[in-house]
Parts: structure tokens; sequence; C-alpha cells
């Protein structure tokens, strides 16, 4: 079950239970409507991990119990309510036991385990650590440790107990799997693919440790070997967050068509997942699908109006259209949220342009050849500009240079086909 805590009656190596989902996205940040390093780390950096451990009935609920006549008993008593999921009972059993018998293992490493389940995390750390103390050996207990103080957001504590277990047995699926997930909270993605790929073979069906390594080979920049992965648990799982894990990347990397596959299936099973709409609206962009890219941006600007590539695409569409009543203020909020990206001022001179405000447009345009020399867009619609100026030379000027740029990338293209 997932993040629930080891059970000290049935721990078995290799059977810790696991910790089942690695982040889920969320907005402000998380898989925002950009798809650099850093957003890709923002979808799956601010993920979820889920734990379950609820009080499922009151003592009072509980069936009748044998009473306990001395420490042992009162452990098996306590495992039994635990079972039963009365952690209330199972709590004042293993106290009792521990109030005839200090020490006891059995007794600290169970009442660890009903506190966490009850949500009092110091109290169960406090008990694990006495358990480990005298039995620095178990390995459940240290299991229980390190995602007490991962629950409770202790990242540095929760790596150094699941080193320590991760040493001892270092091809425990579940415990490598709960490091790892440590170390993607750290950033530390090139360590997971060093602690996974060894454990690779004979669990690739492992669809838990099949998406974190996955995400932190795309994370760390091995994205041709991460990308399939991610795309096969995509498919096995039908997640959609795997599907925007794949897409975000194939975006990043301009491989549109793909990209929008990947996108658009995450967009059909959770359309709601904060700057998937946009995403999935500039891969159909940029393959020329202007009504469904619409569609996507205008989705996307529902849920977050201050959207910054919803509003800068929306708007280059709607300046393609020359609608520029919408164009504009659609442009203005994209350079209101980022004032000096280039793209945006791009664009916003094609409007100055297109509704005559040549002399502005030409200023703007100059400043980004300035800090981009061979931009040959920017050449054009400075020629373009210079000449509605009645500056003619200066526009002949711009026109060669953007030829000569258009000539050097089908070139370029030719040589890498």
């Amino acid at each position: 079950m997932i993040g629930k805590r080891a059970s000290v009656a049935s721990y078995q190596p290799s059977a810790y239970p696991l910790v089942h989902a690695l982040h889920k996205l969320q907005s402000s940040g998380a898989a925002p409507p950009s798809y650099d390093k850093k957003s890709r780390l923002a979808i799956h950096s601010k993920f979820l991990l889920l734990f379950v451990g609820a009080v499922q009935a009151a003592a009072s609920q509980s069936p009748a119990r044998p009473l306990a006549v001395n420490p042992e008993q009162l452990v098996r008593a306590g495992v039994a309510a635990q079972r039963a999921g009365d952690n209330r009972a199972a709590i004042e059993d293993f106290r009792k036991a521990l109030a005839i018998k200090p020490g006891l293992v059995e007794a600290h490493a169970g009442l660890g385990v009903a506190l966490a389940a009850t949500g009092q995390l110091d109290a169960a750390i406090d008990e694990d650590t006495r358990a480990l103390a005298e039995a620095p050996n178990r390995a459940d207990v240290r299991m229980n440790l390190g995602m007490g103080y991962f629950k409770k957001g202790d990242l540095q504590q929760a790596r150094e107990q699941l080193e320590k277990l991760h040493a001892a047995l270092p091809l425990d699926v579940p415990a490598t799997l709960m490091l790892s997930y440590i170390y993607v909270k750290l950033g530390r993605d090139a360590e997971v693919v060093s602690l996974l790929t060894p454990i690779e073979p004979g669990h690739e069906n492992n669809m838990e440790l099949e998406y974190i390594l996955a995400f932190s080979m795309i994370q760390s920049g091995k994205e041709k070997e991460g990308v399939p992965r991610m795309e096969k648990v995509a498919h096995a799982t039908h997640r959609a967050d795997a599907y925007v894990v794949a897409g975000a990347s194939l975006l990043h990397r301009q491989e549109m068509s793909d990209a929008r596959v990947d996108l658009d299936e995450a967009m059909r099973l959770d359309p709601s997942i904060p700057g998937l709409p946009s995403m999935a609206g500039q891969a159909r962009y940029a393959l020329g699908d202007m009504s469904a890219a619409t569609s996507a941006f205008q989705t996307a600007l529902r849920a977050n109006p201050r959207d910054l590539n919803a509003n800068l695409d929306l708007g280059a569409i709607r300046l393609k259209e020359r609608d520029f009543a919408n164009a504009r203020p659609l442009l203005e909020l994209a350079l209101e949220l980022q004032p000096r990206l280039p793209i945006a001022r791009l664009e916003f001179a094609k409007l100055d342009e297109a509704t005559g405000r040549n002399a502005e447009a030409a200023a703007t345009l100059e400043d980004l050849i300035k800090a981009e020399p061979n931009w040959m867009e920017a050449h054009w619609e400075l020629a373009n500009a210079y000449f509605e100026l009645n500056r003619s030379e200066e526009g002949r000027r711009e026109r060669a240079i953007a030829q000569q740029l258009k000539m050097r990338h089908e070139e370029n293209d030719a040589n890498h086909k």
C-alpha cells in the first residue's frame, strides 16, 4: 500500500510497501507552459507523495481481544489490533508492553508504526530510533524511520537512513526506489540513474521503477533513453502525468509530431493538469493546426489567465488573423509577464508594424538584432519597417541579410538530412 509502513510481523527483504507515486503536477510552477529543463523539473520536482495510514475504526468498535498478561502477548495483541485497523488499541498495547519491559524492540517498532498511522510522526520517529538503538540491523524499522523523516519533510535525515539501508541491501528494489525518490527531491538525478540502472534488468515491468528512472534520465540530459521508457510507462499505466513528462521533453527537443501525440493523449486523460493545455497548444501551433491550437490556448487561459505561452501564442495567432484588437491585450500581457522575452518583443513589433507604428517597431527590432545578429525573422521585419519609413537603403540592406541567413539555414538543413 502506498506509503504504508512495514509491518513488524511481516517484513521480508524486497517486500517493503512502495511509495506509489513520485509526484503530482501542481500549479504555480509545476509543468509551466514553457518546456525548458527547469519547467520539466517543476513538472516532476513538485509532485506529491501519497501516504496511507488513516484510523479505520474507533477502539470501541473493535472486536473483543483476549486479555494479555505479559509483554510478548501484549505485542501480539497490538499487532492484531493494527491488522484490524485499530491503531489506538495497538498504541495502548505496545505502551503497556514497554511499561513492563522497557527496550522491547518489537514493541518500540510496532508503536512507531501505529503512531505514524495516526499522524504522530515525531513520536513515531522517536520509537523507531529507540528500536534501532536496540537492533541496528532491523531493516524494516530503518525503512520506517526513513519514511517517517521523508513524510515529515526532513530530507537529509531521510536520505541518511535510506543510504544506510541501501548499503545493507543494495539490490532491494523498494529500498532503492525510496532512496531514489529522496535524491529526486534533492535534485540528484544523475545519482538516481546510477542507483536504478543496475537493478532494472529483471524489473522492466516495474512501472514505478521505470517511471523514476525515465524521469531522472530526462532530467540529467539522457532524453533519448528516458523518453521511450516514460512512454512505455504511459502506455502501460494510462497515467496522464507520464504522457506530460514525455510530451514536454519532446516539445523541448522540437520533435513536435511525437510531442503532440503524447500531449493530446494527456489532454484526453486529464486536461486539468496545470500547464498541459498550453504545451498541447504549442505542439499544435508548431504543426500549423491553428484551430486546435486556439482551442488549447483558450482552455489554458481559462485555467490561468496569466499563462505566458498561451497569451503569447494565442496573440500571435490573432495577429496572423489580423484580429489586432484581440491580439494586442494578449501580447501586452505576455510582455508584462516577461518584458525582455525576445519572441514576445518580436511579436509585439510585428503588431506595431501592422497597426502603423513603424518607428516603434523598428526601434524594437534594432535592439533585438543587436542581441541576436543572426535572427532571420527579425531582419525581415526590420526591412519591412524601414521600407514603410521610407528608409529604402536600410530596408534593402536588411532584406539582403535576411536572404543570406535564409540560404545558410537551408544549407544547414540539407546537410543534416
